[in-house]
């Protein structure tokens, strides 16, 4: 359906692709968590020239936070003509590592065929620019709206969030008397409203040997074996068990809704050497390994039977298998997150998403835990979403993109969104 708001976020496609381009090309890179501060004075610059005032927040102290690697955010508000709620749109600015595999430049921001290429294309510089767009050309149509509107670029998401949201929410920012709406433009698809996520826990498990030369293993206690140990006990029992549980939750795509885990790396022996070394290893019996797991789980699981699972695997090992030694760490938790269905933001969108795209919303919950965590358990903020462009599926991926249409279908549905909640009622 055509309106006046939508034809004119329409005649800005020029400018939208250009505002993806130059977010994409600053390489906020997490870790280390690079150029966050270039890319928040960039949104400076930007907002304040369409009437937006602006905060720059450094969350000191945060993991991660240093002189070399400052964890900076940005917070603009633009405040209406009279009294009103605010909407509050929020997007983490930074992205994960390039990997391998790549046929486009992953900062180019190479537009081809309609679609923009490059490191965070879809995850998430297309749904921050998107809900630039949607507010500025707002904003123009409607300069006599009431209460505010609020964009965030903020540090971290990839790497749980704490010197971004985490940190804003416990300033008071995310607070439910300061902002009662919040849009999270993740790349759920553009057709999709998502109410949640799934909860996640971390953790390091370390098992333990004795050194010894590798002509004669025996004088030793290889950590290697021992973790082998374990990882055969997790296939034997605990993927069997997790693949049996489902959730209610409407969890995509459809192999996330059971329980999953992934071993994020594993480390043991000698320290890889440097790539210029040219020398052979020593012989030795390796008396440390370590496995990183990446366990989400359902809403359906308490986090305490999460560890317990584990623990109690481990534990059957000492028991049963000799000299067999572990220590295990958490490295962090997050509880599942799930919005309403008939929450206010909830239905603004998918009115929206029914009067732009002729057709309603698919409600479904992520697979990933994203910041509405923080805006939740620490703002107690309830009322909030993520919705935006992008195919959920390349989030991370080699060659990932953005397609132009897309992001501009999603800037009309947020732009209908702020009609509803920010103009008088007819």
């Amino acid at each position: 359906m055509q309106t006046p708001l939508s034809t004119a976020i329409h005649a800005k496609r020029d400018d939208l692709v250009a505002l993806t381009q130059d977010l994409i090309r600053i390489p906020t890179l997490n870790p280390p968590g690079q150029d966050y501060l270039a890319i928040c004075e960039y949104l400076d610059t930007r907002l304040k020239a369409h009437g937006f005032e602006t905060q720059l927040i450094r969350a000191h102290g945060t993991p991660g936070d240093s002189s070399k690697y400052p964890r900076w955010n940005i917070i603009a508000r633009r405040e209406g003509t009279h009294a009103g709620e605010c909407v509050h749109f929020n997007s983490h600015t930074d992205v994960v590592e390039v990997g391998n595999g790549w046929t486009f430049d992953p900062f180019a921001a190479t537009l081809h065929d309609g679609k923009i290429y490059g490191r965070g294309a879809c995850d998430m510089k297309g749904g921050l620019a998107a809900s630039i767009i949607a507010a500025e050309t707002f904003i123009e149509v409607h300069p006599d709206f009431a209460g505010s509107i609020e964009i965030s670029g903020t540090a971290d998401e990839e790497s749980g969030g704490y010197g971004g949201v985490a940190y804003l929410a416990e300033q008071g920012y995310f607070n439910p008397a300061r902002v009662q709406h919040v849009i999270i433009p993740e790349p759920l698809n553009k057709d999709r409203i998502c109410l949640g996520h799934r909860g996640g826990w971390w953790a390091e498990i370390e098992t333990k040997g004795e050194i010894a030369h590798g002509s004669m293993p025996f004088l030793g206690d290889c950590a290697v074996r021992h973790m082998g140990a374990v990882l055969s006990e997790f296939e034997d029992k605990l993927f069997p068990a997790m693949a049996k549980r489902t959730t209610d939750m409407p969890v995509v795509p459809e192999g996330a809704r059971s329980s999953t885990m992934n071993i994020n790396s594993i480390h043991g022996g000698q320290r890889e050497q440097n790539d210029d070394f040219t020398g052979l290893p020593a012989h030795c019996v390796p008396d440390t390994c370590r496995i990183t797991i990446d366990r989400r789980f359902l809403v359906e699981e308490p986090l305490d039977d999460v560890r317990a699972e584990v623990t109690e695997l481990l534990e059957g090992l000492r028991t049963t298998r000799p000299d067999f030694d572990y220590e295990l760490t958490e490295i962090n938790s997050v509880l599942p997150s799930m919005t309403d269905r008939d929450a206010p933001v909830v239905r603004t969108i998918a009115r929206a998403i029914e009067d732009v795209m002729g057709k309603p919303p698919e409600y479904v919950a992520s697979p990933g835990t994203y910041d509405q965590k923080h805006i939740d358990r620490i703002g107690t903020l309830k009322n909030c979403i993520a919705y935006g462009p992008g195919v959920l599926e390349l989030a991370h991926k080699p060659d990932e993109w953005i397609g132009v249409d897309d992001m501009l279908d999603s800037a009309c549905v947020m732009a209908a969104a702020l009609e509803t909640l920010l103009l008088p009622k007819s």
